[in-house]
C-alpha cells in the first residue's frame, strides 16, 4: 500500500512540476542549448541496448526501502531500445517530447507529454523517440527485487517503421 501511495504521490509531484510555468532553464550535458528540463539529461547510455544515442539519469536505487528504481531517460530523434521485459513490471511517465511504446504482438502507441505507460511484469516491449522527436521519460522499475531487465533482439526497422496513425 506505501509503495502504491508513494507512486501516486510521485505523478502528482512530476505532474505539477510539468506544468509549471516558472521552470528555470537548464544546461543540456552535451551541448550549448538550452532546455526546460525537470531533471538532468544525465550521463550517455554505453551499451548494446539502444539503437543510438540516449542519456539516462538514475534518480532514486533505494531497491532496499522502497523495491523500486526510477530513472530520467532522453532519447534522440529515432533512437529506441531493444524489446525487453522487467520481471516486476514498468512505469513511463512521459515528460517531453513525442515518443513510441510497443508490446509484442500489439500496434505502436505514440507518446506525448503527459501520458503514462504501465507495463505488467514480463511484457515484451520497446519504447524510444519517434523519428522527428526528442523523447523523455521517466521510468519507473517496480518490484525491483524480481530481478533486473531481460534485454532481446533489437527493433527492426520495418517494427520502428510500422507506426500508423
Amino acid at each position: 500500500m506505501y509503495k502504491s501511495i508513494f507512486l501516486i504521490g510521485l505523478t502528482v509531484l512530476i505532474t505539477g512540476c510539468c506544468n509549471t510555468s516558472d521552470k528555470k532553464e537548464a544546461m543540456t550535458v552535451n551541448s550549448n542549448e538550452t532546455k526546460n528540463q525537470i531533471f538532468p539529461k544525465g550521463e550517455i547510455i554505453n551499451n548494446d541496448y539502444f539503437s543510438g544515442e540516449a542519456w539516462l539519469q538514475m534518480l532514486m536505487k533505494d531497491k532496499d526501502n522502497f523495491d523500486l528504481t526510477i530513472g530520467n531517460v532522453v532519447f534522440e530523434p529515432g533512437v529506441r531500445n531493444n524489446w525487453h521485459s522487467h520481471p516486476g513490471g514498468q512505469i513511463l511517465l512521459c515528460t517531453d517530447g513525442e515518443g513510441y511504446y510497443q508490446e509484442k504482438g500489439q500496434p505502436i502507441r505514440l507518446l506525448h507529454k503527459g501520458d503514462v505507460v504501465e507495463i505488467l511484469p514480463n511484457v515484451v516491449h520497446w519504447h524510444g523517440a519517434s523519428p522527428d522527436s526528442d523523447f523523455t521519460h521517466i521510468a519507473i522499475t517496480t518490484q525491483a527485487h524480481k530481478g533486473s531487465v531481460v534485454w532481446l533482439d533489437p527493433v527492426t526497422e520495418k517494427e520502428y517503421n510500422s507506426y500508423r496513425k
